[in-house]
Formats: C-alpha cells, structure tokens, sequence
C-alpha cells in the first residue's frame, strides 16, 4: 500500500511552508530516520526525515523548489516493493490549494481569447487621459482595468489597482501572524527608564584586552537580565491554554535582524552560562540566524526576549512581545550625556531600557522593581 508523505507541522503557529526540494531521489530505497526532504518552516529549514521504509515515489505534479505547501498535504509517496507509483490525483489536489491561497488576484486573469475581446470592445474614450498616462507610466494594459467611473470609464485609481505588488514572503508572513497574534492575545504595557551604563562600558572596555572574544552589549544585558529574572520570576513566565506557567529555567531570545526578517534564537539556562559561554553562544546562533541554518527547535522555548536598536541610534521604543512570552526588554544607544552626580555636572554613559510586558501576568509595580533590579546590576558593574 502506498503510503503517504506528508508535510508535518514544525511549530505552533504553522499552517504552511515553503518547500525547499527532495534529498533523495524517485525510486531510491528509504528507511525510516533518512532525511526525506527540506522544509522551511517558522523561520528556519529543516531537513524532515522519513517515518516508514520503502521506495521513494516523486509525482510529477508534485511540489517544485519554492512552492509553499499546506500542513498535511501529501507531497509524495513511500511504495512497496513491486507498487506502481499511480498517485498523481491527490497530488494535484494538493498542488491546485497552494495555487488558490497563494496566487495574489492580479495574477489570476481570464483566457488570452477573453482578453482580446474585451480589449477590443472597449473604445479608447472610455478611459481617462491620465488613466492612460498612468497606464503607460507602470506599463500597464488600461483595458485590463475594472471601471469605477460614470457610464463605465476607466478612472487612474482603476489603472493603479492593477500595479503589481510586492510578494509576501513565507517568512515575512509568519512574522506577521506572531505579531498580531501577540496583539490580539496580550494586555501590553511598556516602561522605559534611563540607566547610568558608565562601568557596563568600562567593563566591556576590559574585555578587550589581551584579544579573544568580546562580548557584546547585548550578551551582557542578556547575563544580567538573567540574572534579575531569578529574582524576579514572573516576568519569565508563559501564557499558556489559560494558565500561567513557571518555565524550568531562564531561556532568552536575541532578536536578530536577518535579510529574511526579524529571527528570535533561544539561548538555553542562561543563569547556567559564564558571560564568554554566553558570548561564544549568542554569536553561534546570530551567525547561523543570518545564514538559514537554525533548526526550529532553537527558535522555540524562549521565556523572555531581549531585542536591541541602539546600533541604528534609536533611543527609546515599545517592543513586541514574543508571545506566549510574559515580557520582552528592548536595549536603546548607549549615549554620553551630561549628568548630575553628588550636585556635579559630569559626563556619563547612559542607556535607556524599554519594557513591555503582559498585564494579566503581573502588574506594574513588579515589572517595575524588575527593571530597579536590574539597573543596580549594570551600576555595580567594574
């Protein structure tokens, strides 16, 4: 009996990927654990391995290189010795979704004979001047255009409905059903304080000697958030089903601004880390975040999320949560700005700090001191 092969969900939210081609080839013979097939899912490309052993069967109106698929749908086939592979019917059921949910209306036009008679039915007075300038402009048929206008006639806002639209990425899309889904399913409230950062700098500063690894600003706010989330465990909480849960372990996400979008890897046991592990760590992971190769399992299983602009020289902002996440810190520039200290006016390094986090998790006061306790961390600093 054939058996099957069929896109598996790698992630909560997924309802779709993006198929990145066959890892064997049709009729090679196949044992259960073999890498079948890559898939890009949640952010990252998976090799998904095979669950059954048999032959590889590939339909010819199976997906190519860069068709998205839905969760569940049968791609392929594991045959038995002597099967002939005669699956091409639920392919093409398969193949005829992804055509409908992804074909963006523009691209969905009647047959080239319908066409030309309508072209050839509408006179050229039924458009306006400028919907024709506008037309020629973007190189757009006019006549294509569905009128708006009084007796029929082809208005330019007619014309610009038809311009072609930028293509949602697969990764672009999963972004934007986590942001919504954390606007949707959040009561977010965001404080920001400024911090004198004065020996957070002279720290780092020290690091530099004798060469190696130099931590970044943001592995050092990642070891000292930590650090006050120990004290502080709500705020590393998760909403879950109703329910807020108390994560084993102090789990934090590091916002990486990738060509593919914004990736959120999970450095493990934080509090478990010396601040060169956790340096050596979080470049690891930047690293392969920027080059496509995380697993979905390092994007997974966050319990706070720090996320950073001081190095595009943005002060303060609100953070998203990384949903089902309590709260995310967001890291402004570190500026030297005059400051009074002990009635003297001196030159100091300051940093402001955003918190968003969600009000029916905790309340104000306590995310609060969580942000009073990790600004005495970065004071004692030397």
């Amino acid at each position: 009996m054939a058996i099957p092969i069929t896109v598996p969900r790698r992630g909560w939210t997924m309802e779709q990927g993006v198929f990145v081609g066959w890892l064997k080839a049709e009729g090679a013979p196949v044992h259960a654990g073999d890498a079948l097939f890559s898939l890009e899912s949640e952010k990252a490309t998976e090799d998904i391995e095979a669950v059954d052993d048999g032959i590889l069967h590939i339909p010819a109106d199976g997906p190519r290189q860069g068709d998205v698929v839905l969760v569940g749908a049968v791609i392929g086939f594991v045959l038995q010795a002597g099967e002939v592979g005669n699956c091409r019917l639920q392919i093409a059921d398969c193949r005829l979704q992804i055509a409908v949910i992804d074909a963006p209306p523009s691209t969905i036009t009647p047959p080239l004979s319908a066409i030309g008679n309508r072209q050839s039915a509408i006179p050229k007075s039924a458009s306006s001047p400028r919907a024709r300038r506008t037309a020629e402009r973007l190189g757009i048929d006019w006549r294509n255009a569905k009128a708006s206008g009084q007796s029929g006639r082809i208005r330019e806002r007619d014309v610009l409905a038809l311009a072609p639209t930028t293509p949602v990425s697969s990764t672009r899309r999963i972004i934007a059903e986590r942001m919504l889904a954390s606007h949707r399913s959040t009561a977010p409230v965001t404080l920001m304080t400024t911090i004198d950062a004065t020996n957070l700098v002279r720290l780092r500063e020290q690091s530099k000697v004798g060469g190696g690894l130099i931590p970044s600003y943001t592995d050092l706010f990642v070891k000292l958030a930590a650090s006050a989330l120990e004290k502080h465990p709500t705020l590393n909480a998760r909403w879950e089903n109703d329910r807020i849960i108390s994560p084993d372990g102090i789990h934090i996400g590091i916002a990486v601004d990738t060509d593919a979008g914004l990736l959120v890897p999970v450095v493990r046991n934080v509090t478990r880390l010396s601040l060169m592990d956790l340096a050596n760590h979080s470049r690891d992971l930047i690293e392969r975040a920027r080059q496509r190769k995380l697993s979905a399992s390092e994007l997974q299983g966050g319990t706070f999320t720090v996320t950073s602009l001081g190095a595009f020289g943005i002060d303060a902002f609100t953070p998203i949560i990384n949903y089902p996440e309590c709260a995310i810190l967001g890291i402004g520039r570190i500026r030297r700005c005059p400051v009074v200290v002990d009635d003297q006016i001196v030159i100091r390094d300051q940093v402001t700090l955003s918190l968003t986090f969600d009000h029916r998790i905790v309340d104000g006061a306590p995310a609060a001191k969580f942000l009073q306790t990790l600004n005495a961390a970065v004071a004692r600093q030397v």
